[in-house]
Order: C-alpha cells, then sequence, then structure tokens
C-alpha cells in the first residue's frame, strides 16, 4: 500500500501558491536541520576519537563499548519516542527530546574516562533517539502525498549531511580550543534549534497528531513482514556505523593520517551517502514503483547485495584516494537499503503509525551497532582489519537476504509474481 493514500492533506498543504509554497516546506527542513544537528552530535566523538582516546587513555575496546552505550539507550528509545510522537505529537516531544540531547552533549565536555563518556554517549542516546521517529511524523502530518516522499528523503538527508558537516565545522573548533570546544560547540547547535523549533511548532497542525483512518493494521512483533523491514533496514545500514565511528581511527593508525589531514577528507564519505538517498529514493519511486512492485523490489535489493561487498577490500590498499573511495561508495550503497526498506513497508503498513516503524527501523539499526561496535573495536586492537572490515561486509549481505527469505514465506497479494 501507497504511503500516500494514508492520511488527508493539512490545511497549510492546501495552499499551492505564493508564499506558502515555502511555509509548509519549513516544518521538514525543520527536520531536516535536527538530524543533521543529531549527526553533528554523535560523529563529534567519531571525529575526535583519535584526540580523546589518546588524552583519556582509552583502548578501542573501550571506544567500542562507550558507542554500544549509545547504541543501546538509542535502540531502546527509537521504538518508545516513536509512540510518543505518533500519540502525543511532535511539537512537545521534539522540544523535550532535542533539549536532553543538547544537555547530553555539552556533558562530553566534563567526561574524563570510560564512565564518564559512557554516562554521556547513553544520555545522548536515549534524546537522539526521537529524531527519526519525529522526523517521519512531522512530514506525514504537514505535506500532501504528492509530495511527501520527497519530505521524508529531506528528513533523512539531514543525516548524512550531518556527518558531511562535522569534519568542516568541529575540526577547526578543535583545532582552536581543544577537543572539548567542539562539545560546547554542539551545545550551542542544539540550543538554536530549539529557539527555531519554537517557532516552526505553532502552526496548529504540529500541536497534536490529526485523526488518520486505519486501512491497515498496526504493525506488531509477530509480523514476518516486519521483521523483513528490520532486516534490509537494521542490517543493510551496518556498514554505515562502520565507516562514521571506525574511519577516523583506521585512517589515522594504519595510514597515519594526523586529525587534522583526517577532518580534511572525512566529510566524502558522508557525501557519497547524501547522495545515495536522493539517487536510490528516485530508482525506488521510478523502477520498484515505491514498493508497489515487489518482483522489482527484489530486483533491486540482488543488485544492492552484490554492491555491498567492495567494502571488505580495503584492507588490501595502502592507497588513501581508493580507501577513501571504497568507504565512500559503502555509505552509497547503504543509502539503498533505507529507501527499500522503507519501500517495502509503504506497501503494508498504514502511515499511521509512521512514527513507530521509523523508530523501529532506527531502533533496530542501533541494537547491531550496539554488538557491532565492541568486537570490532576489540578486532582493532589486535589489528585484525581483514576480519573487521569483511564482519562489516558481511552483515548488509545477510540482511538483505533475510529479508529475501522472509518476503518469499509472505502470502501474495492478487496480481503479484515470483521473482
Amino acid at each position: 500500500m501507497d504511503y500516500s493514500a494514508t492520511l488527508p492533506e493539512t490545511g497549510f498543504a492546501r495552499k499551492r501558491f505564493g508564499l506558502s509554497d515555502c511555509w509548509v516546506w519549513l516544518p521538514a527542513a525543520s527536520m531536516m536541520l535536527v538530524t543533521t544537528i543529531s549527526y553533528i552530535d554523535r560523529n563529534t566523538l567519531a571525529l575526535l576519537a583519535p584526540s580523546i582516546l589518546r588524552d583519556a587513555r582509552l583502548s578501542n575496546e573501550q571506544y567500542g563499548f562507550i558507542l554500544s552505550g549509545f547504541s543501546i539507550a538509542y535502540m531502546l528509545g527509537n521504538p518508545l519516542w516513536g509512540r510518543i510522537v505518533d500519540r502525543v505529537g511532535v511539537r512537545a516531544s521534539m522540544t523535550a527530546a532535542v533539549l536532553l540531547w543538547t544537555l547530553a552533549s555539552v556533558s562530553h565536555t566534563f567526561a574524563g574516562g570510560f564512565r564518564g563518556f559512557l554516562l554521556a554517549r547513553t544520555a545522548l542516546g536515549l534524546g537522539e533517539a526521537a529524531s527519526y521517529p519525529g522526523a517521519v511524523r512531522t512530514v506525514t502530518q504537514t505535506l500532501p502525498p504528492s509530495t511527501r516522499a520527497r519530505g521524508i528523503a529531506l528528513a533523512y538527508s539531514g543525516g548524512s549531511l550531518g556527518a558531511i558537516l562535522t569534519p568542516l565545522l568541529i575540526t577547526p573548533v578543535a583545532a582552536a580550543w581543544g577537543w572539548r570546544g567542539g562539545f560546547w560547540f554542539t551545545g550551542i547547535v542544539g540550543a538554536l534549534w530549539l529557539v527555531l523549533w519554537s517557532a516552526v511548532a505553532r502552526q496548529r497542525n504540529l500541536a497534536h497528531p490529526p485523526a488518520i483512518a486505519e486501512s491497515t493494521s498496526a504493525p506488531r512483533w509477530n509480523d514476518i513482514r516486519l521483521w523483513a523491514f528490520i532486516s534490509i533496514y537494521a542490517l543493510g545500514m551496518s556498514p554505515v556505523a562502520f565507516v562514521l565511528y571506525q574511519s577516523s581511527i583506521y585512517l589515522s593508525v594504519v595510514l597515519h593520517k594526523s586529525q587534522i589531514e583526517i577532518g580534511q577528507v572525512l566529510w566524502i564519505p558522508p557525501l557519497a551517502w547524501e547522495i545515495g538517498f536522493f539517487f536510490w529514493g528516485w530508482v525506488t519511486d521510478r523502477y520498484p514503483q515505491g514498493g508497489a512492485s515487489i518482483p522489482r523490489l527484489r530486483s533491486q535489493i540482488l543488485l544492492l547485495m552484490l554492491l555491498s561487498t567492495p567494502l571488505a577490500f580495503v584492507p588490501l590498499t595502502r592507497s588513501y584516494p581508493l580507501t577513501l573511495a571504497l568507504l565512500s561508495f559503502a555509505m552509497f550503497v547503504a543509502a539503498g537499503g533505507v529507501s527499500s526498506a522503507f519501500a517495502y513497508a509503504a506497501r503494508h503498513y498504514s502511515m499511521a503509525h509512521s512514527g513507530f516503524i521509523a523508530g523501529v527501523g532506527s531502533g533496530t539499526w542501533s541494537a547491531c551497532v550496539a554488538l557491532l561496535m565492541p568486537v570490532v573495536g576489540r578486532l582493532f586492537d589486535l589489528r585484525w582489519y581483514n576480519v573487521a572490515f569483511g564482519l562489516a561486509t558481511l552483515l548488509p549481505l545477510v540482511g538483505y537476504a533475510l529479508w529475501w527469505v522472509l518476503d518469499r514465506s509472505t502470502d501474495r497479494r492478487p496480481g503479484e509474481s515470483g521473482f
């Protein structure tokens, strides 16, 4: 079922000319900004990891557990915030969430060891768990069906944009005021967004969720289709965490690049992720018809499986440009997993549950990250880079294959044919 048929057009959306065309996109643009800020906050630690690990005397394995603290809180918080934004509304819930994670980001400046960073990171993950449920819900409430897919793409692109901006913004700040200055900067940015949101959220359709007629069943944890969606989203997105959180350490230790040199290029892989969101969104809308054609979606999934494999070859090269190219290509391909996952979910679930579906996807992805990062950290300590990159490559292959099996096990709708 198409998402576009599940919600009525809002009063804002019915204004089609003049200044109203700008105003109707303002909530979606605000969500793009909040997901951007979310990724700046979470990637600041990853970017500055070489300096922080040295100053705080942390091992790569401890760093992995700190990332797991964030991921576990993010995992548990996503479905919870999804339910909150669906029932309470985005105005109050996003205000509370961003306030929480802004304070948590600033608290990193007071951390001096493993426990301090673990506590700060866990609080950050709990607050940031609201970002994508709130973003998807805001888009579905404020944009008409004809532009909603673009609105979701805009909101989700903030993650990759934030990852692009992090090295460009944080590197000069850290160079001038140290790594603690980077976290003060993220706190200021979060506070500025809260000021913006206090104005944008005055729209009536953001105060409370509108009444939505249920045309499909609610997602249930024993539903095979929900687990098929999770397989693509959570496992297909796993290389994103690997590249975002570990690439700075790999470039520092293996290719012997300085913190400044890393900051100068680490925006490139997220840029490929940003491009991938719009490219794969266009491909999914055009060829698998937004998930309406399951056989064509299967073809897209098969292509993504094949394109995920080059990441395993990173340890085989000592070329700086080629390493960056392989890391960037992995991010580009991972964006296709997100587009495919939501196209599949759109076929089966109403947008009345959009916040929860987005929360389940982000939460289960975070669960994979929580399990993956300590293992990868340990492998990095042992300098088993071949195994680490092989593991990061294997997970999306497993995810796509698992989706294939689960989708085939569900009853086909009339008119569908096998691949």
